[in-house]
């Protein structure tokens, strides 16, 4: 398997500064991280950001040359981060959490990857997952970024892995949803959101919408949280 695998997209110097989104998504999951955690694909190290001062041990894989650099570099000086440019079959250790925020949707064999996760879990360790919801919406900038494809909520609801319970599993951020889907019709061709965008969506949208997803309980939203813990260990 080829190990330099460039990813597609540019998003994530784009989405870099949306920092409200990203703490809304952390305060949504962060009472099932662990002490020893991976994240898969951690990209730029945005989300890493956030939590990477709780005196957690970090271990953050990229496979993408000019990303895993990017993290070297910025958490050289981190203690608690360690950088690897290895698929998740391949790291040696065990962890009690793996994120993978933004990445399953890149992955071509999905299910054997979530397979892969889980083995590499402790018992009673926790596998989450933030994932773009409905693939009705699947645009042209999915498709320049590399999303294989978006995901209906009952792909986890009815995913069976073995030794994995489902835990929670909802819809996040309704409002986004709606102006994903308006910006898909009236801006079929646009391949990646200005800045302006962005700054609207994360710095005045998203304050509404987390009281928007509080009142319409968790039913809608442009995005999918979900939670599994591994039961039992692997034979």
């Amino acid at each position: 398997m080829n190990k330099k695998i460039v990813y597609p997209g540019k998003e994530l110097e784009l989405f870099d500064k949306a920092n409200f989104w990203r703490n809304y998504l952390y305060f949504k999951i962060k009472n099932f991280f662990g002490k020893k955690i991976l994240e898969v694909g951690a990209g730029i190290g945005s989300f890493t950001e956030i939590y990477k001062e709780n005196n957690q041990e970090i271990t953050l894989s990229e496979i993408d040359p000019a990303n895993y650099k990017i993290l070297k570099e910025k958490f050289n000086s981190s203690k608690n981060v360690k950088v690897e440019d290895k698929f998740t079959n391949e790291l040696n250790e065990k962890f009690d959490t793996i994120l993978y925020l933004s990445v399953l949707e890149h992955i071509e064999e999905d299910i054997k990857e979530i397979e892969s996760a889980t083995s590499k879990l402790d018992e009673n360790g926790n596998l989450i997952f933030c994932i773009p919801a409905h693939n009705y919406m699947y645009s042209a900038f999915d498709k320049e970024i590399g999303h294989l494809r978006r995901y209906d909520i009952n792909f986890f609801k009815n995913l069976k892995i073995k030794n994995l319970k489902l835990i929670n599993c909802y819809l996040l951020d309704s409002l986004g949803q709606l102006i994903y889907f308006f910006n898909k019709l009236l801006f079929s061709k646009e391949k990646y959101p200005s800045k302006i965008k962005i700054f609207i969506w994360d710095k005045i949208l998203i304050p509404i919408t987390i009281v928007l997803d509080f009142l319409l309980f968790y039913k809608f939203g442009k995005n999918i949280i979900c939670v599994f813990k591994k039961v039992g260990k692997n034979y």
